[in-house]
């Protein structure tokens, strides 16, 4: 196991809860509210194309072991391949109706959550880049599942007005989950072995994670030594929305508190928990 990711979290048991919330959403949507821009260059249906392709592509390769599918181009990088057939899906899938779009994902997200729910989090999965490590432990793999759902479905909200869910059975986990990102953001931060930087997110979903410097790498499951280096201090909104490059690191800093080495608490804040 990966040490330096810090202590492993669970988030299989919230898959059926978020499943059923973007299907709530989806259902209470009007006709306008389709073809409204979530990121860019993607509608609000195409946003639910892409989910019903990760759904499909969860339960092809690791339920049923099917091998085929598209492979990298030559000299094509894994986030350009990942944003190819991404977008490839979702042109594909803009001759499928809202309706079909929704009554498939809701019967095939089912799947997924049940898929989930049985997984062994100690058993290795996919790599997950952003954190460093591949493979990675179902743990984490399932958890940055859960992360991308929860903010996709969040960017469905914004763009018909709603506001980030705040419920914290769901935020918790993701703020949790993209922190774990921190030893891989600071990887090529040189600092004296024993350095730590603590970010505190506040608020009923937030907490407090602490990074510190060990030899050639940085860990989160090193205990706390008293006062860090440097303390960054983010509100929730603030916090994933940075982590998923909803807004950059300088306009994260700009509403940040900081505390101690300005230096690190800049290298800390340009975490991005996603390809990106």
């Amino acid at each position: 196991m990966n040490t330096q990711l810090g202590a492993p979290s669970d988030a299989r048991s919230l898959f059926a809860p978020e499943h059923a919330a973007l299907m709530a959403t989806l259902r209470s949507l009007t006709a306008a509210d389709w073809g409204k821009e979530t990121v860019p260059g993607w509608t609000v249906r195409d946003l639910a194309a892409h989910l019903l392709g990760d759904f499909y592509g969860r339960l092809a390769r690791d339920r049923d072991g099917h091998q085929d599918g598209p492979g990298l181009a030559p000299g094509e990088t894994l986030e350009a391949f990942i944003h190819r057939i991404n977008q490839e899906w979702v042109d594909a899938h803009r001759r499928v109706s809202p309706v079909a779009l929704t009554d498939t994902l809701d019967v095939i997200g089912g799947q997924v959550a049940r898929f989930f729910e049985a997984a062994d989090p100690g058993s290795p999965s996919l790599g997950v880049s952003w954190a460093g490590v591949d493979p990675a432990p179902m743990w984490l793999d399932s958890a940055r599942e859960f992360t991308e759902f929860w903010t996709h479905r969040q960017q469905i909200r914004h763009a018909i007005g709603q506001d980030t869910d705040p419920d914290p059975r769901f935020l918790s986990v993701v703020l949790d989950t993209f922190m774990r990102a921190l030893p891989h953001t600071l990887r090529q931060v040189t600092a004296p072995v024993g350095t730590q930087i603590q970010v505190r997110i506040q608020g009923p979903a937030g907490g407090s994670w602490t990074v510190t410097a060990i030899g050639d790498h940085w860990s989160l499951a090193e205990p706390d030594a008293g006062r860090p280096a440097a303390l960054v201090g983010l509100d929730a909104e603030t916090a994933w929305r940075l982590c998923t490059r909803g807004i950059q690191p300088d306009t994260a800093l700009a509403r940040a508190r900081i505390d101690g080495d300005r230096e690190l608490a800049e290298a800390a804040c340009r975490i991005v928990s996603i390809v990106y």
